[in-house]
């Protein structure tokens, strides 16, 4: 033991609940996740008010392959039928290739 010197406990990082997952570096989602973010700006921060562009935001996430495919009950959409109350912009479109 040395006095004065660093603390010797080692501090073990815990991994994601869900595994790592890709960053949207090409924005693909950007515009839903703008789209939530906006609206819990104007609804003072009720994530609840702003459920449906959230789910439409992971949505966006899982179908290009920036997370994996789950269940919505799983990601925490209960109550909801799978498209009730969805009011879904189509997916921009993949940007141009070249």
């Amino acid at each position: 033991m040395s006095f004065g010197g660093p603390p010797q406990s080692t501090l073990r990082p815990t991994p994601p609940d869900r595994g790592s997952f890709p960053l949207d570096h090409g924005g693909e989602c950007t515009v839903f996740m703008s789209r939530y973010l906006d609206c819990l700006q104007e609804k003072r921060g009720s994530s609840q008010l702003c459920k449906p562009l959230s789910k439409d935001y992971l949505e966006c996430r899982m179908q290009r392959k920036l997370m994996d495919r789950d269940r919505w009950e799983n990601l925490g959409f209960h109550d909801e039928h799978p498209d009730k109350g969805m009011h879904r912009a189509p997916p921009p479109p993949p940007p141009p290739k070249g």
